[in-house]
């Protein structure tokens, strides 16, 4: 964070005086070009912050850290040039030196995202964070098996120890008294050598074993933490919920409620005017160009599948020579020669999304969500996939979480589809408007970026 700060400020303030001391030979106003430098900075950060930028695993992840500076740092720019426009301020600043300080910033955030992804990853893999030092105690076998071992070892432990116990040992009722030797061997070295983490790695079920270990283990004053086994940590993966003294992980969580359809709702009505009057223009030109080029009707309409699976009709520019829309329905494929010259053009820049707007202002769509299918693919889906029929729990959408994670478009194995089921799910389950914001961000520049090739 504080990296990334110093960056956008030093950029800043190094743009101005450049351009300044080039173009005009002075300085110019030095204080306005810093104080906007660190506006700039500290919305960038607080941006980052919200979108978890900062986590480990996100910075680890290289082409999401990136799209993720592109797109924040072009609606940081976006919207604080929006209202300095508003607010009658912009003639304070000369166009090139935000020009440059916008492409000089980026490039250098890029660069810096990039190589910060690839040392923090290497120094993962050779445990360089690894400073606490623990000690686990575990069912045998289960080292070798799970996971656990690397990714303590990755965030921050250094397990020193490992102690494994039997089987037949664990299911004992004297299980003390079996491994006496050996835990006061490892009671000494955690003394000795500043233990500062005990871990406890064994199957859930060994109730027994695990309240025994608990309580033999304080006399020693340090925490101790149970190891989530193979069947568990699956669901912990789930929002946690209190309920009193009840803790449960919520495994699917119910359609959104009335406040958050309002806040989705609101989002939809506000984007989806904003961008119809956007982008009137180029609805324009293309509806003129398919009249142009090839014989039928502008747009193209299928039955799809929305909220609660009730039926509407999606609109379309149409990309194709043929309108099917029935009990069987060909998925246009790459290469598909029923496709038209205008409509791979249409597909590639995804021009023909366009009019779901329409949808989006009469409320059969949103903004995001899962992309609906058409309804002879809906009904063979829901048979073959299990968890299929979940995505009507909210509306569709005109992008969504699977989309901007690369699956968009064709899907020619089943695979693929379970995959963008499980994307649209895992949307569904952990909604919030932040998230619409962030995925419609991604869709944005994802399109720019397909559109450059």
């Amino acid at each position: 964070m504080l990296i990334d700060a110093m960056l956008v400020i030093a950029a800043g303030i190094g743009c101005a005086v450049a351009y300044h001391l080039y173009a005009q030979s002075v300085l110019g106003k030095a204080n306005v070009y810093a104080a906007a430098s660190v506006l700039v900075a500290l919305n960038f950060v607080l941006l980052i912050v919200v979108q978890q930028g900062y986590r480990l695993k996100a910075i680890t992840d290289v082409p999401r850290t990136l799209r993720m500076t592109v797109t924040t740092w072009t609606g940081v720019f976006g919207a604080l040039l929006a209202i300095a426009f508003a607010m009658k301020v912009s003639d304070e600043f000369s166009r090139g030196t935000t020009i440059s300080f916008y492409a000089v910033g980026l490039a250098v955030l890029v660069i810096w995202k990039a190589f910060a992804a690839r040392w923090t990853a290497n120094a993962l893999r050779t445990g360089a964070f690894a400073n606490s030092r623990a000690v686990m105690i575990a069912e045998i076998g289960l080292p070798a098996s799970s996971n656990a071992i690397s990714d303590l070892a990755q965030h921050g432990y250094r397990l020193m120890r490992i102690m494994e116990i039997r089987e037949r040992e664990l299911t004992s009722p004297l299980l003390l008294s079996a491994i006496a030797p050996r835990f006061d061997e490892l009671i000494a070295y955690a003394r000795e050598n500043r233990i500062e983490h005990v871990f406890l790695l064994m199957s859930w079920d060994r109730q027994h074993a695990i309240d025994s270990i608990l309580d033999a283990l304080k006399i020693l004053p340090i925490p101790v933490h149970l190891v989530p086994d193979a069947h568990a940590a699956r669901f912990l993966r789930y929002p946690l919920h209190s309920a009193g003294n009840t803790w449960t992980a919520e495994l699917r969580r119910a359609p959104l409620s009335w406040n958050e359809r309002a806040l989705k709702r609101s989002l939809d009505l506000a984007g989806a005017s904003l961008a119809l009057i956007v982008f009137a223009p180029v609805m324009l030109v293309t509806a003129i160009l398919i009249k142009l080029t090839s014989p039928g009707p502008v747009f193209f309409r299928q039955t799809r599948n929305g909220f609660n699976g009730r039926a509407f009709k999606i609109f379309k520019f149409r990309t194709m020579r043929v309108l099917e829309d029935g009990p069987t329905v060909v998925q246009a494929r790459k290469n598909d020669p029923r496709v038209t010259g205008i409509g791979k053009w249409l597909r590639k820049t995804s021009i023909d999304e366009l009019p779901q707007l329409l949808n989006v202002l009469k409320g059969e769509m949103s903004l995001v969500g899962p992309r609906p299918h058409a309804a002879a693919h809906n009904s063979e889906y829901e048979q073959i996939i299990g968890n299929y029929a979940f995505r009507h729990h909210v509306k569709p959408g005109i992008t969504g979480w699977a989309q901007v994670n690369g699956y968009r478009g064709e899907t020619h194995t089943l695979e693929l589809m379970q995959r963008r089921v499980e994307y649209d799910l895992w949307y569904i389950n952990n909604w919030s408007l932040r998230l619409d914001v962030i995925i419609l961000l991604r869709t944005a520049f994802g399109v720019l970026h397909s559109s450059a090739y």
